[in-house]
Formats: C-alpha cells, sequence, structure tokens
C-alpha cells in the first residue's frame, strides 16, 4: 500500500483510531489478522468500552483511501462510505496495515451484491467446511464469485474466495429509504453493549445503530450524530413515526446523541430505540424527563 490509493478491509470488523499512541493494553484483542470483536468487548470494563481513543469501526470489504503508511505498521486512512464532516472525502482515522488489503480500481459493488442480512456469519473454507473467516458483520457487502453449492455461496474476501451460507445473506442491490425496516434491524440488536466508536453486533454507540441499520439496506448516511441530522430532513416533533431519528443537544451545544422512533406520532408517549450511554446497551425505552429536555428535533431518512 501506498499513499494516495485505496485499499479494502480484509477483517471482519477492523477498529478505526484516534492515533496509535490511543490503543491500550486492552485492545490487543482487537488488533492483528484475527481483530476478535467479541472477546475484545467481553475483556473490557464499563469503563473501558467508553474510550474515547475509538471512532468508528469498518466492516470486510469497507473500502478505505490512504493517506500515510508508517514503518511501524500503522495507516491513517478515510473510511470511504461513512461520511463526516471532519473530512469532506470520509471518516479519518488510523488502522493497522495488516487488516487492509490492495484495492482494484474497480469497487465491485453492482446489483449482484450479496449483504449480510444475518446479525453475524462466519465465511468458510469450503462449504460448510473450516471458518476461515468468523464474526462478520450484518450489512457487510460480499461479492459472489460464483453458482451456489448445496447451501454455500462462493464470495471474494481480499484475495481469497470463501463461502457463506446463503441463508445468511440477501441481494445486496440499494432498496432507498425504509424507516421501518431498518428500524426492524435496529430492533435485532437490543441488548448489544455500548460501546464507544463500534459498527458491530459486539458493540455499537448511538450513531453507529443508526449507521449500520441503514447501511443494510443500501443507505449511506454519516456516521455521527450531528452529521446524521444535517444530512435528514427535519419533521415537526409530534408529526414523527416509527423509523424516525430522535436529535438531542444541550442548550447551545452540538447535537450528541440519537435515538430511532419507535412511537410518539399523534402526541402520543414517545419511545425511541437507542445505544443508551447511561445503560451501557442497545435499549428500547420511553423518553425520560431528562431526555424531553434536550429533544432538539425528529427526522426523517428521505424514501
Amino acid at each position: 500500500m501506498r499513499a494516495g490509493s485505496d485499499a479494502m478491509v480484509r477483517v471482519a470488523v477492523a477498529t478505526l483510531w484516534s492515533t496509535p499512541d490511543a490503543v491500550r493494553p486492552v485492545d490487543s484483542r482487537a488488533l492483528g489478522r484475527t481483530a476478535d470483536i467479541p472477546s475484545w468487548v467481553a475483556s473490557m470494563s464499563a469503563e473501558q468500552q467508553v474510550g474515547d481513543g475509538v471512532l468508528s469501526q469498518l466492516l470486510l470489504g469497507e473500502r478505505v483511501r490512504v493517506d500515510e503508511v508508517r514503518a511501524d505498521g500503522w495507516v491513517r486512512v478515510v473510511a470511504l462510505q461513512q461520511p463526516g464532516v471532519r473530512d469532506q472525502r470520509g471518516y479519518p482515522g488510523w488502522i493497522p496495515a495488516e487488516q487492509l488489503v490492495p484495492a482494484g480500481d474497480d469497487p465491485a459493488v453492482d446489483d449482484t451484491t450479496l449483504v449480510v442480512d444475518a446479525t453475524s456469519t462466519d465465511l468458510r473454507v469450503t462449504p460448510g467446511g473450516p471458518v476461515a473467516l468468523a464474526n462478520v458483520m450484518l450489512g457487510t457487502r460480499l461479492v459472489p464469485v460464483g453458482a451456489a453449492v448445496d447451501g454455500w455461496v462462493p464470495v471474494r474476501a481480499g484475495s481469497d474466495t470463501l463461502w457463506v451460507s446463503a441463508a445468511d445473506v440477501v441481494p445486496g442491490a440499494g432498496a432507498g429509504g425504509r424507516p421501518m425496516a431498518a428500524l426492524g434491524v435496529a430492533t435485532r440488536l437490543c441488548g448489544v453493549p455500548y460501546v464507544w466508536g463500534g459498527l458491530s453486533a459486539y458493540g455499537i454507540d448511538c450513531s453507529g445503530l443508526v449507521h449500520l441499520s441503514w447501511r443494510r439496506f443500501g443507505v449511506t448516511l454519516p456516521r455521527d450524530a450531528a452529521d446524521q441530522a444535517a444530512a435528514t430532513r427535519s419533521v415537526p416533533l409530534g408529526s414523527e413515526r416509527p423509523g424516525d431519528l430522535y436529535f438531542f443537544a444541550r442548550p447551545g451545544r452540538r447535537i450528541h446523541h440519537v435515538g430511532i422512533v419507535t412511537a410518539g406520532q399523534d402526541g402520543g408517549p414517545r419511545r425511541m430505540l437507542h445505544a443508551c450511554y447511561t445503560q451501557r446497551r442497545v435499549v428500547e425505552e420511553p423518553l425520560s424527563a431528562a431526555r424531553e429536555e434536550t429533544l432538539v428535533a425528529a427526522h426523517r431518512v428521505a424514501d
């Protein structure tokens, strides 16, 4: 890899760090070619799960632009599929070089692409054979490279051909705005631990939950809550409907939290599904008095 080139994520979930110096001893499980995210999250205390060294996470096959390659094995990149205001190209941060492979000229994502619809799945060496890459996440896009065999589909994984269960993937052509479908995806993540910067079924934050739920349907929303508000359409409070977004901010401050509306239209009690920092998990619940005080807007993702 070299600066100015594109690369792709080769692990199931790669973590995007603010700086290599932000990596702690407890983070070793998230590094290397294994990147065992389930054991990494399980090994952390509740306080370690909200450390500010993690910016985001990237899924297998996700494309990045390489800005700098260091001799110590770290690469500064921009995540091209995660818009944000920090960089007009995408979301910037650092990734270990061994979690990336050079990308070809063609992103190879088209109407034949598959998307993982299971919460997670494993890619195997042969149909039904040994696991080659575990814990491939919901929303990951896979390029098929041949016909299915006995319920298994051959897909490209870096330079390898691996096999995924046909039951775990669906056609990945962009479906446009589908608020209730996105809400359905987010609902499947209830109980997932809150992890700052997380973007997986093993740990996720509030804006990550929104980003991943819509990404499943080919809709690219920004990574951070404030940017998600800027990219969606405001609707009057009281007219929101399930699948819309609630945004929260303290007086004079930027938006700091987002949740997905589950009830609240027609003047009824407001409820939302969100990755809750205080409860440290994804929950569906009514808005508390404190939440109502900081509720600043309801928005809708364009259909």
